[in-house]
């Protein structure tokens, strides 16, 4: 038994080899307003198997209790102790740094203050208040002002905390600009990088790790250079799922940081067992497809799961590639032959 756990609970599946899954939201378990297809049923058998699951996300403009409450709308159960966000990363890194009872500027919103008056810090708007930390998070409210006295406290000798470096993020009109376009006001204004709690960066996996209990966790996303630079950062294996941003010319040219442990269709994956990759002397070979690196380009041979091909086709592409990355004409073709 681990965290009480069955260890014969899931056996034979991709799932049976770890204790937690600590899941991105956008891309994986939803889709804007709609749940990804078969993402509830997927995430409830998990639970019954006894997995915990906690859900991550670079969002620190919400509070858990608001994404917990926006999961069990879309059919996923969920508390707001299940939610771990960058805004929490943020403020237990500041409570780290900083005497009990400081004052630290919110330059964000409700989620950002919340997590900064759990730690026993003291939000604050102004420079005036001489806060010993500036902490900033993407909000729809973000003013002129809030920037400018976010900027004078950095100038000041404020430590400067970014929740996360995203530089864009998804809404329905397309990709606006994140928190980490945003910090650059104050980086520029107050010559200051900000330190950064959110994916990749190991804050936010830690702070995943120290509310779960996580021993042996599996880290799962739709982006490479979040989700599974994370894990790779944080030495734990990672799914790579293609119901989000990344698809397979991204993962074939994928350089070794952004190169997953496991790959799957969807969330059903964990459920199914781990995919058998080998190599044989006539190339890298998953289910009914083999894949060759020869005269510089990859070549895809075979039949059946074209997931299991692209499985295949990676294998190849990484060992040629080494500590670098595939050259995106060399294996371009492959997708189209595998149906994507």
């Amino acid at each position: 038994m681990t965290n009480g756990r069955d260890e014969a609970a899931g056996a034979g599946a991709l799932l049976g080899g770890y204790d937690t899954l600590l899941l991105d939201l956008d891309g994986v378990v939803y889709l804007g307003d709609h749940a990804v297809d078969g993402a509830p049923e997927a995430l409830e058998l998990a639970r019954k198997e006894g997995v915990r699951l906690a859900f991550v996300t670079n969002n620190a403009s919400r509070t858990p209790g608001a994404i917990a409450e926006h999961l069990r709308r879309l059919g996923v159960t969920a508390a707001s102790e299940d939610v771990v966000t960058s805004a929490q990363a943020a403020a237990r890194l500041v409570a780290e740094h900083v005497p009990p009872g400081s004052a630290v500027l919110v330059v964000g919103g409700t989620g950002l203050r919340v997590a900064v008056r759990s730690h026993g810090l003291r939000p604050v708007t102004t420079a005036l208040d001489a806060p010993a930390a500036v902490i900033q998070g993407i909000w729809q409210g973000l003013s002129y002002g809030l920037l400018a006295e976010g900027a004078l406290a950095v100038r000041q000798g404020a430590w400067f905390v970014a929740a996360n470096g995203d530089t864009t993020m998804p809404t329905k009109k397309g990709e606006l600009p994140g928190n980490g376009a945003m910090s650059r006001v104050i980086a520029a204004a107050a010559g200051v990088e900000p330190v950064v709690a959110g994916k990749p960066e190991p804050p936010l996996h830690r702070e995943s790790v120290i509310r779960t209990g996580a021993k042996r966790p599996l880290i799962v996303g739709d982006r490479l250079d979040t989700d599974i630079e994370g894990a790779t950062r944080a030495g734990v294996d990672s799914l790579l799922v293609l119901t989000g941003v990344t698809g397979p010319l991204e993962l074939l040219t994928a350089g070794p940081e952004h190169r997953p442990s496991h790959i799957a269709p969807d969330l059903s994956g964990l459920h199914a067992p781990a995919a058998d990759v080998h190599r044989q002397d006539s190339g890298w070979t998953c289910g009914g497809w083999t894949a060759t690196w020869k005269d510089g380009h990859l070549d895809i041979d075979g039949g059946g799961d074209p997931v299991d091909g692209l499985r295949a086709a990676c294998a190849a592409a990484w060992e040629a590639a080494g500590d670098g990355r595939a050259d995106e004409d060399a294996v371009k073709a492959v997708p189209a032959t595998l149906g994507f």
